[in-house]
């Protein structure tokens, strides 16, 4: 297999007006070689694909990491396709859905992919990312709290601790305390010395309730 060449999935129905489009796009990335591999599934059929999936309405596509439901350009299932290794790409698949209340597809995602967790801290670090897409990785780090998949974050949001935005010091903060253990004690310690009296008091409240062993 060429490396870094993904393979595609759609779930489609005959009555669909928009699936032959999609699957016309695909067949194109197909023989061009922006995917290896092709696999169509008639839901109307094998309804068990759609309902293991959680799926509720076509087209919908996978390639690679990226899961698409709905209409999609062309151009847009080529930039994924040959985006799979690309943390641009995979930070704007992220951030859409964020945007769009699907958080869960990445979580899942992370529990297959480890190291897709990262996308988190760039998103932090973009000056763009709006309060609703920083509620929404708080939302990512809680449910992932007792993974263990989130304590790559740690020096990331660590050393987002010294940014000058009070804003950036108080999510970091926050977002260490939802990462939790050992790891983050040096990183409270060192928020107890912030001027900003939020984070000093949410250092304090999580030191408190982590005493040292």
């Amino acid at each position: 297999m060429v490396k870094d060449v993904p393979d595609a999935l759609l779930l489609m129905t005959g009555g669909c007006p928009h699936c032959p489009a999609a699957l016309q796009a695909l067949s194109v990335l197909l023989k061009e070689g922006s995917i290896g591999r092709l696999q169509v599934v008639n839901v109307a059929i094998h309804t068990e694909e759609a309902e293991s999936r959680g799926v509720q309405s076509v087209p919908w596509i996978k390639i690679g990491p990226f899961e698409i439901d709905g209409v999609v350009t062309p151009a847009k299932l080529r930039e994924l396709a040959q985006g799979v290794n690309d943390d641009a790409v995979f930070d704007n698949w992220l951030l859409e859905m964020l945007k769009t209340g699907k958080r869960q597809k990445f979580e899942a995602l992370v529990k297959q992919e480890p190291q897709r967790i990262h996308s988190l801290a760039r998103l932090m670090n973009d000056p763009e990312s709006s309060m609703m897409i920083r509620l929404g990785i708080g939302a990512i780090l809680e449910e992932l709290q007792t993974t263990g998949l989130t304590k790559p974050l740690v020096p990331a949001f660590g050393e987002m601790l010294r940014d000058v935005d009070r804003l950036v010091r108080a999510d970091a903060c926050h977002f260490l305390t939802l990462i939790s253990g050992e790891d983050i004690r040096s990183y409270m310690l060192a928020c107890l010395k912030d001027k900003d009296p939020e984070i000093r008091e949410m250092a304090e409240e999580w030191l408190a309730e982590n005493p040292p062993a």
